[in-house]
């Protein structure tokens, strides 16, 4: 592994154990009570000592935001793609969407869990509500970007409507549509968490902390904070995983640039036999 790329990794690491440093500095220094902001040691322990209640309630949570994310994704992507493939679609649905997304998500959590129970379901289509609006808006201006000679061209060479979204147009929405979902991954915990405080059966994190900032239990608040926050970053890592792969030309480059540098010189470079031109 290189130095630089040693780095790469080094530095988001040191960046959240600074955060740390820089908390448990705040509250020695200021002396802040325990009841209000407990230390970084006093809510890693109190995340070990209730680790056998946290994790069937990580599971819980983690069910709820993977499976809202997926379903936000698609439906998002989906509604992107008949958007752009049908401008009338396109001019009566995108204000709707733009005004449900300015509905407090708060307020619309509570009449979704009365309309669908106090299953699994409604946190999957809260967190699918939070996940879904950028997911559509990012991929349809990847589809409005599309190169129009690119278009233009595959028009000439007869390619049906089927390739070109498959061949064109879908490649141009990949960056995009990853910005989205790398929003949407962050997002879709705090949907998972509202879900569970409007009303549930199964009880998650969301509704743990709670139960613990009634008992004034601080330093567990912050534990159960620091694991969702632990479940929306990895879930964050996973879609700059999934970006890697589905996008290999955006780090292509780098590397062939690096085999340039590093590729010996050859005398006959441009020569024809015998070193002639």
């Amino acid at each position: 592994m290189s130095w630089r790329r040693l780095g790469r990794w080094l530095t988001p690491v040191a960046a959240v154990l600074g955060v740390f440093v820089l908390w448990g500095l705040i509250v020695r220094v200021f002396h802040v009570e325990p009841y209000v902001v407990p230390s970084p040691q006093d809510a890693l322990a109190a995340l070990v000592d209730h680790w056998d209640v946290l994790a069937p309630l990580t599971r819980v949570t983690v069910q709820e935001t993977v499976i809202g994310f997926a379903v936000g994704a698609l439906v998002g992507f989906a509604l992107a793609v008949v958007m752009s493939r049908w401008s009338l679609v396109q001019r009566v649905v995108y204000p709707v969407l733009v005004g449900s997304q300015a509905i407090p998500i708060v307020a619309v959590a509570v009449p979704i869990v009365l309309v669908f129970g106090y299953g699994l379901l409604p946190k999957v289509v809260i967190t699918a509500f939070i996940v879904f609006f950028p997911v559509v808006v990012n991929v349809l201006d990847g589809f409005a970007s599309v190169d129009r000679d690119l278009l233009n061209l595959a028009r000439i060479m007869h390619g049906g409507r089927t390739r070109v979204l498959l061949h064109i147009e879908m490649p141009a929405t990949l960056t995009p549509l990853f910005s989205a979902l790398k929003l949407g991954a962050t997002y879709a915990v705090t949907g998972a968490v509202l879900g569970e405080w409007a009303g549930t059966k199964e009880y998650g994190l969301g509704n743990f902390l709670l139960i613990q900032q009634s008992r004034l239990a601080t330093d567990t608040v912050y534990a159960t904070v620091l694991l969702l926050t632990a479940i929306g970053v990895t879930m964050f890592l996973l879609v700059m995983a999934a970006e890697r792969l589905a996008t290999p030309w955006r780090t292509r480059s780098t590397a062939r640039r690096w085999r340039r540098r590093t590729a010996p010189m050859r005398d006959d470079v441009g020569t024809g036999e015998g070193g002639r031109p």
